[in-house]
């Protein structure tokens, strides 16, 4: 095999498998740096070994028994430490499938969720620890600087370390505590590919880790409340798939995934009959009155308005904030939706979405300033296809 073709394979085995391989790592030596390191030289290692030698067969193993050399290494002066790191991973290494290792993985995640951990790292640090994803991509997320996010997380794994954690799922009674920065940190791997046009596989690895978590904890509805959240979005894939953007408005409902959908409906109806509505529920919610539409034709816009409301006041975010204000442009109140974005916190009038609303709202209401807000909108547009329907929409093209 070829060099390009070895290092897709790494480039591959990182996307999916870095998540799974790091929660094995990490699980024998509670120190979340060292296994990181580790793992990196394994990749490194690999793409300077397997151009030449081919890549393995099995090449999720060969990094864990390269990373595993290289934890030994480092711990040589603690024999003990290094046996006890080395029979771990090598039980790992006998399963058949590591796909199958989910457990280990929310074991991970919940240890990033104790109480002694920074409640704003918490989501942020599994992110970047069990799912892969880098600072810049998380602090996008969280709407903070990359810095600020990155001295977080630094702080947040030494924390770890300091107090070596126990790295296995915690008691079922501390479960509950603990769950909602679980399910923001999959939904935050979820959003943060939600339409896979990145290639990252992160939908379908949030879509498995809700479902091995909603085995666990089979009654917290919330999980069935993002799990169905999550079928509503990734089941209209097909829908916006291509070189064009497709606004949900605008998409077809026969190509959405019917199976889907039912599934999702069947979950969200599962949830509220356990009486605790929240956030993710009622997201949730917010998309079935979407997915509605394919059924009558029309989108029941006064459901959103309620739904939205109540979703800020689960979960007041400025994301939610925006959202809000477009369904209540969708009602004919541009001037309220305008309103809304003007009261937001100044650092978030650089949010795309909030300046692509806000022209839209000055282009209603026949505003002399649409014409700066559509260019300050689409400067802050990074996405090409959108960027394209931005233009035709503001007359710009």
């Amino acid at each position: 095999m070829g060099a390009p073709s070895a290092r897709h394979v790494a480039e591959r085995t990182a996307r999916l498998s870095f998540g799974r391989l790091l929660a094995i790592l990490a699980a024998g030596t509670h120190d979340l740096p060292l296994a990181e390191e580790a793992l990196a030289e394994a990749f490194a290692r690999a793409l300077e070994v397997w151009p030449r030698q081919g890549v393995p067969g099995h090449p999720e193993g060969w990094l864990l028994s390269v990373a595993r050399n290289r934890v030994s290494n480092l711990h040589r002066h603690d024999r003990t430490r290094a046996a006890a790191t080395e029979e771990l991973i090598l039980r790992a290494e006998e399963r058949a499938d590591l796909a199958v290792q989910a457990d280990e993985r929310l074991a991970l995640m919940f240890v990033c969720a104790h109480p002694a951990i920074d409640p704003a790292a918490r989501a942020p640090l599994m992110l970047q620890t069990v799912l892969g994803l880098d600072a810049a991509r998380i602090a996008a997320a969280f709407l903070v600087p990359p810095s600020t996010m990155g001295q977080r997380l630094v702080r947040a794994k030494a924390r770890i370390k300091e107090l070596r954690l126990r790295f296995a799922l915690p008691d079922a009674d501390d479960l509950p505590d603990r769950l909602a920065d679980v399910l923001e940190a999959i939904y935050g791997a979820f959003g943060a590919d939600w339409d896979g046009s990145a290639g990252l596989g992160l939908p379908e690895e949030a879509i498995h880790l809700a479902r091995v978590l909603m085995g666990l904890m089979p009654q917290a509805p919330e999980v069935k409340g993002l799990l169905a959240l999550m079928l509503y979005v990734h089941a209209r894939r097909a829908a916006r798939d291509g070189q064009v953007f497709v606004p949900l408005s605008e998409q077809d409902a026969a190509l959405w995934d019917r199976d889907q959908v039912i599934e999702a409906e069947g979950l969200l109806t599962q949830a509220a009959r356990a009486g605790q509505f929240g956030r993710f529920q009622c997201e949730a919610a917010i998309q079935s009155v979407h997915a509605q539409r394919a059924i009558t034709g029309q989108l029941n816009l006064a459901a959103l308005d309620t739904l939205h409301e109540l979703l800020l006041r689960f979960h007041p975010t400025v994301g939610g904030k925006v959202a809000h204000a477009a369904v209540r442009r969708l009602q004919g109140d541009a001037a309220g939706a305008l309103a809304m974005l003007e009261a937001l916190p100044d650092a978030a009038r650089t949010y795309q979405p909030a300046l692509v609303l806000r022209a839209h709202c000055l282009r209603d209401l026949g505003a002399a300033e649409f014409s700066g807000a559509a260019e300050a909108a689409l400067a802050v547009t990074t996405d090409a296809r959108l960027k394209s329907h931005l233009r035709r929409e503001f007359g710009l093209a």
